[in-house]
C-alpha cells in the first residue's frame, strides 16, 4: 500500500427497488409463514464485501459509487448502499 493511501473494508447491500417484484422475496414469505413465521415484506438481496485503497473516505465512496452503477448494481431495478470503515 502506497504511503498516501488508506485502505478500507466495504460492505455494499444490493436489494431490489421496491416496486420491482421479488419472487425469491414472495417465496421465502410464504415458506416462512407456512412454518408459522408471521412475517410480510421479504426482500432478497446481496451482500458484497471487499476491500480498497483510496485517498480519504471520499474518494473510496466515490469508487464505490462507480463500481456499484458500472457493475455491483443494477441501477434500473436494484437500489444500494454500502457501510465504509477503514482497515485495522
Amino acid at each position: 500500500m502506497a504511503e498516501d493511501r488508506v485502505r478500507f473494508t466495504a460492505r455494499v447491500y444490493v436489494r431490489p427497488r421496491p416496486e420491482v417484484l421479488d419472487p425469491q422475496g414472495e417465496a421465502l414469505s410464504r415458506a416462512l409463514r407456512a412454518l408459522g413465521f408471521p412475517v410480510d415484506g421479504v426482500r432478497v438481496g446481496k451482500l458484497i464485501q471487499l476491500q480498497l485503497e483510496a485517498a480519504d473516505r471520499r474518494d473510496a465512496e466515490g469508487r464505490l459509487r462507480a463500481m456499484c452503477e458500472q457493475l455491483l448494481a443494477n441501477p434500473v431495478i436494484e437500489d444500494y448502499q454500502w457501510e465504509l470503515s477503514p482497515c485495522g
